[in-house]
């Protein structure tokens, strides 16, 4: 079923600009371009209305859409994905909000308790790595939502089945202790990088019981250093991301390298990127360096990363990985390659990936 890009409109509720994509065998779907959440400016004691940078505009829009301002302080909330945030507050309930989705209502915003965590033995869950949910909303029935726990504990749960409860799995190997879980679609489950990317975890959740399944990565074509680069890299803090194009089948494995400035704020030292690579797996358990994703781009911050084809979306530059958290905001650009960062201005780093509505 293929999909035709038709022109670009304007949604006058949320004050958006949307793609059309004409579909034979259905009404037309309205697509909003990737975003970054930036901030909001009070309106009230308690709210405020909406920042977001579009991906390829090049100044902040400012929307209409009121949000907590609770949500935009730095522990306001404690993970992202498919536009969904995560708050964990003092009663110790994780609760998934729609509060910072540019599309969503303000008005009835969507606020979906899931159930009380459960803590493994010598395990923690109080700071969250980060979560994944397996569809566009969590009151899908078959959604899963997978929620990493700094430590060795991973858990999952379906908020819209009626008799929802937390199914936990503790994790063995300790490479796996600070990583990010993402969901694939390509292979209906869990999967999860390890410490230095040669180890990807997994889980099926059409199993009753799921195990993790650990499967080794060969990095092939590594990149050619000069012994100063190599000294630099070495000395950055290392971290690895999945990410899947959902438009090619293809999945990748990023690596990032960051670096401590002199610039100190509040006492903390701020990151910049050094480096970034990029490797595409195949089915043999290879990870291939490439410094070409074709027509694609990659969207990396504090929330799930995605990915999405730059040509569904005129201004987007294609070849590239979009990056942005609380001390950086840029993109590198993988056939030079060349990165370019700036300090972020976002008090939430947030990507929000493309959003479909049904006109």
């Amino acid at each position: 079923m293929s999909l035709l890009l038709s022109r670009l409109c304007f949604s006058k509720a949320a004050r958006v600009p949307f793609l059309i994509l004409s579909n034979s065998f259905s009404s037309s779907l309205l697509q909003t371009p990737p975003c970054a959440i930036i901030s909001a400016d009070s309106c009230g004691p308690d709210m405020g209305k909406l920042i977001i940078s579009i991906a390829n505009e090049t100044d902040d829009t400012y929307l209409d859409k009121k949000v907590p301002l609770e949500l935009m302080k730095k522990m306001g909330t404690v993970a992202s994905s498919n536009g969904w945030v995560a708050t964990l507050k003092d009663d110790g309930i994780l609760r998934l909000q729609d509060d910072l989705n540019p599309v969503a209502s303000d008005t009835n915003p969507k606020r979906i308790p899931l159930p009380p965590l459960e803590t493994l033995p010598h395990c923690q869950t109080k700071i969250i790595t980060n979560v994944s949910l397996s569809s566009s909303s969590p009151e899908d029935e078959d959604c899963v939502v997978a929620v990493k726990f700094l430590g060795p504990q991973i858990s999952f749960c379906r908020p819209a089945q009626s008799n929802s409860g937390w199914t936990n799995v503790r994790i063995e190997n300790p490479c796996f202790y600070s990583s990010r879980v993402m969901f694939s679609k390509k292979d209906e489950m869990f999967l999860m990088p390890g410490s230095g990317g040669h180890l990807i975890g997994s889980w099926d959740l059409r199993k009753r019981k799921p195990k993790t399944k650990i499967k080794r990565l060969r990095l092939r074509d590594f990149p050619e250093l000069s012994k100063t680069k190599r000294e630099i890299l070495h000395s950055c803090c290392k971290s690895e991301h999945l990410v899947e194009s959902r438009t090619t089948d293809e999945t990748f494995l990023l690596k990032q390298y960051k670096k401590a400035t002199s610039k100190i704020v509040k006492g903390v030292a701020q990151m910049k990127t050094e480096a970034l690579m990029v490797f595409k797996l195949d089915q043999q358990g290879n990870a291939v360096y490439t410094n070409c994703i074709w027509g694609l781009c990659i969207f990396l911050s504090k929330a799930e990363p995605f990915c999405t084809h730059a040509g569904s979306f005129p201004g987007l530059i294609f070849n590239v990985v979009h990056l942005l958290d609380v001390d950086e905001t840029g993109s590198v650009g993988l056939y030079s390659p060349s990165i370019h960062t700036w300090n972020s201005t976002s008090t939430v780093p947030y990507f929000i990936p493309p959003q479909n509505i049904l006109d």
